[in-house]
């Protein structure tokens, strides 16, 4: 059952980022993809579920601004160089080895790849409400 919770929510993460990043104007015409690791409650923290997957940008994709909801993210560069900003801090890019993380309720206004011709990926930790989604692209305007 867990398994096909994680491959559902990754279905749905998948389709959401799909759907909204080729019709958004500020969205790559191929967008990034995210391949789930591990769904697991917080044994200790009732109603949290840790959550990590490795999200790969295709040279030159950009992601769709969009937010976590109430989760706490850790971000971790594994190849690549990926451009970001997270509500109005300034735009930083991160290379391989890098990492940042964002708050409960961040705006994720920019995630791309710098390359025009080599992969990005990403490992994402998510810590969440159990059974909220992970990523809620911004509407479409």
């Amino acid at each position: 059952m867990r398994c096909a919770t994680v491959l559902f929510a990754a279905a749905v993460f998948a389709g959401t980022t799909g759907c909204a990043s080729s019709l958004a104007d500020t969205a790559s015409p191929t967008p990034e993809t995210l391949t789930p690791l591990i769904e697991q409650a917080l044994p200790d923290v009732p109603g949290k579920t840790f959550t990590s997957a490795i999200v790969e940008f295709p040279p030159g994709a950009r992601a769709t601004p969009h937010r976590h909801g109430a989760a706490f993210i850790y971000a971790y560069v594994l190849e690549g160089t990926v451009r970001s900003q997270v509500d109005d801090e300034p735009v930083r890019a991160y290379h391989r080895g890098e990492n940042w993380v964002e708050q409960p309720g961040a705006h994720h206004v920019l995630t791309e790849n710098t390359s025009p011709t080599e992969p990005a990926r990403l490992l994402v930790v998510f810590v969440s409400n159990t059974g909220d989604e992970l990523k809620v692209d911004d509407p479409l305007r």
